[in-house]
């Protein structure tokens, strides 16, 4: 089985619109990816369905690009993304 690779941290977390902003520091990331939230109260895994850069829609992000990220549970500051292998 393959591992999970890290790809960003959150960075800000906005609750009325459930959307994370997410610093991808560890690699790309593109609409269709599993993804894994994890942190100290977080810990739940969602597919990418949009991503933003810039608040335009983008179906891919490179690493080093800061991404808002529609999520279906609440994340916090901190909290790892990784990506899950498909």
């Amino acid at each position: 089985m393959a591992t999970e690779e890290q790809v960003g941290v959150v960075t800000d977390y906005y609750a009325r619109i459930g959307v994370a902003a997410v610093r991808l520091d560890g690699g790309a990331l593109q609409v269709g990816d599993t993804v894994h939230l994890r942190g100290h109260t977080t810990d739940f895994s969602q597919v990418v369905e949009s991503l933003q850069v810039e608040h335009r829609p983008v179906q891919r992000a490179e690493r080093g690009t800061e991404v808002a990220l529609r999520v279906r549970e609440r994340v916090r500051r901190h909290d790892e993304v990784l990506r899950v292998p498909a």
